[in-house]
């Protein structure tokens, strides 16, 4: 059986931060109800849409992302996790269509399967009894939205929370019984220096039980966005905040960079290793989820907006959400369908495996395209390595220190393999 993850985007949130590009919005319960039962449709359709057979495929992952899931009612939640359960065979279901061991609300279990479930939530949205619904739910993992643990910053970023919030919040999930947390911090963001960073670092490592698992990401300006229209081209310099009469300074270039390398270096200090460019576990915590996308795994994600892929075929979803609801499982609702050539899946096993650490296998590379990395991108390899930007090391080939700086320009460069051999 083939392995898979699978994502199901939940589109709504309490109110849309000003750096935000993904699709979210605002909605009430009735929107959450009807987009519920979209997403059922499409579930339970998603054989016939995807073309695909659910029983070939081994579920590994599931991961519920948005917006922001834990603003809707956990039932939904709930209800979504039991259809992906009877639709791929992983919740041991008996004849007469209901979950085996979830008898009087008790929390199911995947015997003879490691299934990582997670969910995604934000301080302020979440309560014990939403929490105790997801582990009832079979959900084992949590990635909480923080950003930073300054209230100043926090605010500047637009969240609805406090620090004092997050705090509720991570420790109600550790009295739920959530073992394996992973907790969301930004850099390069409004206010932020080096001293705070170190603080946010410092304040989550310093937790009871601290978290399994931290991405620290740096603020992206995309165009459409609020913040895009503010610094786009104020990086580094002071913007006045109507809000509070003050002077507003996002870091420029070379402090965001100084500021990440300062983030690896001091999460390594508390045993968090960097697994891929913004991700940091402690030993075995790393996500089995985002790794599956470094690593070609097929996902399949359902709802408005979300990407698949499926046997060499990249699906979408129509981003509209009205749109989706009116029929989710039909092709009609895909905006993109592409069948992935085989020069399209060499530069993506490239460019996605040099995210991580551990960067890609030649081995791995050779069997998989009955052809050398050398092959394919010998005269690149050579250029990169001379340059100090990729680096081979027992059969590995990863990003150095200044690869990971200039990572997007490392990357362009596979998105062509150097050889006329491209046949689909």
């Amino acid at each position: 059986m083939k392995p898979l993850g699978i994502y199901i985007h939940i589109p709504f949130c309490v109110r849309k931060c000003g750096y935000c590009d993904f699709l979210s919005m605002p909605a009430g319960p009735d929107m959450h109800g009807r987009y519920t039962e979209a997403l059922l449709r499409e579930i339970n359709g998603c054989e016939g849409k995807f073309r695909f057979d659910a029983g070939e495929y081994d579920v590994r992952t599931v991961y519920i992302g948005g917006g922001t899931p834990s603003v809707i009612d956990p039932k939904h939640i709930k209800r979504i996790i039991r259809s992906l359960e009877k639709v791929f065979g992983f919740g041991q279901i008996n004849e007469k269509g209901n979950l085996n061991g979830d008898r009087n609300g008790s929390r199911p279990e995947y015997p003879e399967k490691d299934i990582e479930v997670t969910i995604e939530v934000n301080p302020g949205t979440v309560t014990r009894e939403k929490l105790a619904v997801y582990r009832q739910s079979g959900i084992n993992r949590l990635s909480i939205g923080l950003q930073s643990v300054d209230d100043r910053e926090l605010k500047a970023l637009g969240r609805i929370h406090s620090y004092s919030d997050f705090e509720r919040t991570y420790y109600a999930a550790r009295e739920a019984g959530f073992e394996n947390i992973n907790v969301d911090i930004m850099t390069a963001i409004p206010y932020q220096t080096m001293e705070s960073l170190e603080k946010t670092i410092d304040t989550l490592a310093g937790l009871d039980t601290p978290p399994e698992h931290i991405s620290a990401y740096s603020l992206i300006l995309e165009e459409g966005t609020p913040f895009y229209e503010k610094y786009a081209e104020k990086s580094g310099d002071e913007t006045e905040n109507e809000n509070e009469g003050d002077r507003i300074r996002l870091p420029g270039e070379d402090e965001e960079r100084a500021m990440y390398h300062f983030a690896v270096e001091h999460l390594a200090k508390y045993g968090y290793s960097r697994y891929e460019i913004s991700n940091f576990a402690r030993p075995g915590h790393e996500s089995r989820h985002n790794t599956s996308y470094w690593t070609g795994t097929d996902y399949l994600g359902l709802g408005a907006g979300a990407s698949s892929l499926i046997n060499n075929v990249r699906f979408r979803n129509e981003a509209e959400t009205e749109g989706y609801m009116c029929d989710p499982a039909t092709t009609d609702r895909f905006s993109e369908e592409v069948r992935l050539g085989r020069s399209d899946r060499i530069a993506e096993f490239m460019f996605l495996g040099l995210r991580m650490s551990r960067g890609i296998s030649e081995d791995e590379f050779l069997s998989r395209f009955g052809i050398t990395v050398d092959g394919c991108f010998g005269s690149v390899l050579t250029k990169l390595i001379r340059d100090g930007l990729i680096k081979r090391n027992e059969g590995n080939i990863s990003l150095t220190e200044d690869g990971v700086d200039y990572g997007n320009y490392v990357f362009s460069r596979f998105l062509e393999p150097a050889t006329d051999d491209r046949s689909a």
